[in-house]
């Protein structure tokens, strides 16, 4: 009977097959994983200010989903790694995976699904092979239920790779891991017949901090005194060269025409000494600049990546500081929506637009009481950074410098602002107090929290309710 109150699948699809294309193609990528989470609405209408006209989503909330539906934003939602396994033994939970995620948002006004990323980075070397026999079930279950729903023909499965899924000394040479190659083959078989690209994440920025070795300038668009000579191609930036090693590990395997989608792309602006607001808006304009100029790369004269999802919109101050602290800071804009840098994503639009009606917690700060002895702060600092970020105060960041009381002042704001200007989470048995004057200095901002109480972990909430629906399947039918 529910399916009766949907807009007629395939009259939707013609709509939309008919409507004009979204220029240009760079995206973004919408985490979830923030302590300060922008409203939903308030994000979508960003994204349209900018003219972002794809989102990349790690998950499939409802209440972003809820907020991209009528906005013509295209979108890629999210199949956490954690499920890839329910849904590859389960045909009924895929089912109600599309049914619940996609299906129900797309209807008439609806969210615009173009694709669904089974997985995120499974094939990780760091993953040693967790994930990796569970992808192409998962993917032959989601297809056949994306089948039932009549969305085969639109909604495209695709698996976003790390670039250690293959390797090469040089890009002409580049070939998948030895253990990769016959999924590999299998996966990019899938896709071939089923019209989807093969998506890639690559990060010169990776490259440059893992090695003292690496050319600084190679990590960018501006040429480089060193050059990769490959043959008869030379390769002056990282970028080409990484792209390339692709093309030519799946020409290996057979095909060597397959579209490539670029899944996540960018620089961070803090916690590193590579990181910063000026590498930052160099990299990603120069991505931007070589992509709209459809140069291309030596391998693919004249044909760039289908499309171009940039890492990030948002700093994520929940995500896992493990690969380094500049983890949390990709985002293009702070947390609140505040663009960081200049920056032209080529719509047309010159620089970037901030975020409106941000819902913003009162003006005023926690900071040391500096007529208190301080002597004693250790165990309070480790409390309030063990719960906020505080990882703008360590070697490379923004606020590394600002002196041990401002350092202080900042973890002590960080957690005051994390638990809602809560008057008790100042007291730090009597070493805090709250001021009405804003303690930033320089480049190091002490930041007022949003009041996104109504707000939750998106991706907590997706996990549990499909899994509360899977175990229903499961057990009932």
């Amino acid at each position: 009977m529910a399916a009766a109150l949907h807009f007629p699948v395939a009259l939707l699809l013609l709509l939309l097959a008919c409507a004009p294309s979204v220029e240009p193609a760079i995206g973004v990528n919408w985490g979830s994983l923030s302590t300060h989470r922008l409203p939903p609405p308030i994000v979508v209408d960003l994204l349209k200010q900018n003219r972002v006209g794809k989102v990349k989503l790690f998950d499939s909330g409802p209440d972003v989903l809820r907020a991209l539906m009528g906005s013509g934003i295209e979108v890629m939602v999210g199949v956490p790694n954690e499920l890839l396994g329910a849904l590859g033994s389960s045909p009924a939970a895929s089912d109600v995976f599309v049914s619940q995620n996609i299906s129900r948002y797309l209807v008439k006004g609806g969210a615009d699904i173009r694709y669904i990323a089974v997985g995120n980075e499974p094939f990780l070397t760091s993953y040693q092979g967790q994930f990796q026999s569970l992808v192409l079930p998962a993917m032959l279950n989601l297809q056949q239920s994306l089948a039932k729903a009549n969305l085969a023909g639109y909604v495209k499965l695709v698996v976003p790779c790390n670039a250690d899924a293959y390797q090469s000394s040089l890009p002409s040479q580049g070939s998948f891991r030895p253990e990769l190659t016959q999924i590999m083959t299998q996966l990019v078989a899938f896709l071939n017949s089923n019209g989807s690209p093969f998506v890639v994440n690559i990060y010169p920025f990776l490259s440059l901090y893992q090695s003292s070795e690496f050319p600084q300038d190679y990590a960018f668009f501006g040429g480089s005194a060193h050059p990769v000579v490959d043959g008869q191609n030379t390769y002056y930036n990282a970028f080409d060269g990484n792209f390339d090693t692709l093309v030519a590990a799946l020409n290996k395997i057979g095909y060597g025409q397959m579209p490539i989608v670029i899944g996540e792309v960018g620089w961070p602006t803090d916690g590193a000494t590579s990181a910063n607001l000026s590498a930052a808006r160099a990299f990603n304009q120069g991505l931007i600049n070589q992509v709209m100029s459809n140069k291309g790369t030596p391998l693919r004269p004249g044909v760039p990546p289908v499309d171009i999802y940039l890492f990030s919109l948002f700093d994520e101050g929940q995500k896992s500081v493990l690969p380094g602290n500049f983890e949390r800071h990709w985002g293009i804009f702070s947390f609140d929506g505040q663009a960081k840098y200049p920056l032209n994503l080529g719509s047309g639009n010159g620089g970037l637009k901030n975020a409106r009606n941000v819902p913003y917690l009162p003006p005023r700060w926690c900071i040391a009481d500096p007529s208190r002895n301080l002597d004693d702060v250790a165990n309070h600092l480790k409390l309030a950074c063990s719960a906020a970020d505080c990882t703008t105060l360590y070697y490379g960041g923004s606020c590394n410098a600002i002196g041990d009381k401002g350092n202080i002042s900042y973890a002590f704001n960080s957690y005051y602002q994390l638990q809602k200007q809560n008057y008790q989470s100042c007291d730090f048995d009597g070493l805090g107090m709250v001021t009405f004057l804003d303690p930033s200095v320089g480049d190091c901002r002490f930041l007022v929290g949003i009041n996104d109480s109504s707000s939750s972990c998106v991706g907590c909430r997706i996990v549990c309710a499909f899994w509360a629906m899977a175990l229903w399947v499961l057990v009932y039918l």
